[in-house]
């Protein structure tokens, strides 16, 4: 079966997934909305003259797409989400999941009900560095895994930026949802573990909007590893690094160009192994999942059955935590304290 897929929003990430999609058999894009109808047009035109709308419900309603793609702004995605879903179509939602925890729980709610495929676009799996790291971690050779040092730098207030990032109601916050989402996620799958607890400060000196420009937090894992996550948006040396200490040795990502390792002495490049692109293998773990039949993270019972089947990508119990952690983080830079993430509404 090749599914129909259609894309919400036309923004730069729809153009990933309408190039991921331009390549795959199992999938093809068939319609594309966005409220700006020139570039909705634009991006049908480019990508093989699919069926251009400025209202994405005529879309669902009209296409009758078998997945539905959500790249909106994220304080529309729950109601994007729940449209799809109740109309019966599969999901693949851009991360973050929505802009609380109690939106991610209507949304996974609803998909339980309606019986379709929810997943979120967390493409951290997907990356080659990243699963040969997680493949190494769980293979054990480096011994028990100690702490995670997490560092981001990129300039995040750049004037190609859209508007809506800068207003912490549409976006949610600033550069930790954003990007912060991903460190979290990135954390959490590579150490195996939920996060416990944050502590965390934000600053907010970008001079756009009402979001933080930077955020450094302590992560206390509830398997007792410390992990931390440094993000700057101001301007400085791009940088883009995960390094986790092992008691018998050390690995370093570089996501999205290369992983290193050591074991006692200098870093060593590791060589990953050719795969197909991450907004490619995304949509066809989805796939699998639909063909599967898989519930999975619609509550905990269900995620523990989705990891017995070894899926790739997160469960939707993991997207909802990372969200929730972020959540915590800007408790924590309120209050001033430590908060649990369980804690987190």
């Amino acid at each position: 079966m090749v599914y129909r897929v259609a894309v919400i929003g036309g923004g730069a990430i729809a153009e990933e997934h309408l190039l991921a999609l331009a390549g795959m058999e199992r999938a093809k894009a068939v319609a594309v909305a966005d409220l700006i109808e020139e570039r909705a047009e634009g991006l049908a035109g480019r990508y093989g003259g699919l069926s251009a709308y400025t209202d994405y419900k005529e879309m669902i309603v009209r296409e009758k797409p078998d997945i539905a793609i959500i790249t909106l702004p994220h304080f529309l995605h729950m109601t994007a989400a729940l449209f799809c879903i109740e109309s019966g179509v599969h999901v693949l939602l851009e991360k973050p999941m929505a802009l609380d925890v109690g939106q991610c729980d209507e949304i996974i709610e609803a998909a339980s009900r309606q019986g379709v495929r929810l997943m979120v676009g967390h493409t951290q799996h997907y990356i080659a560095e990243n699963r040969t790291a997680k493949r190494i971690i769980d293979e054990g050779g480096l011994g028990k895994l100690v702490m995670i040092n997490d560092v981001r730098n990129v300039y995040y207030f750049q004037e190609r930026r859209p508007a809506w990032f800068f207003q912490k109601a549409l976006a949610g916050g600033g550069i930790l949802m954003n990007l912060g989402s991903h460190s979290v996620d990135k954390i959490a799958w590579l150490a195996g573990s939920a996060v416990h607890s944050v502590k965390a400060v934000t600053s907010h000196y970008g001079g756009k909007g009402d979001i933080e420009g930077s955020g450094m937090a302590f992560l206390h894992l509830e398997n007792g590893v410390p992990a931390t996550v440094s993000q700057s948006g101001y301007q400085g040396l791009a940088r883009n690094e995960t390094e986790l200490v092992f008691t018998e040795g050390m690995l370093k990502l570089e996501t999205g160009k290369a992983l290193w390792l050591s074991s006692g002495g200098e870093y060593e490049r590791v060589e990953t192994d050719r795969q197909e692109p991450p907004f490619v293998l995304q949509l066809l773990d989805l796939i699998a999942r639909i063909e599967a039949g898989d519930d999975s993270g619609s509550n905990s019972d269900a995620e523990a059955s989705s990891d017995s089947v070894e899926w790739p990508g997160p469960s939707l119990e993991h997207s909802r935590h990372a969200v929730a952690v972020v959540r915590a983080m800007y408790a924590s830079h309120k209050s001033g304290r430590e908060e649990a993430v369980k804690d987190v509404g």
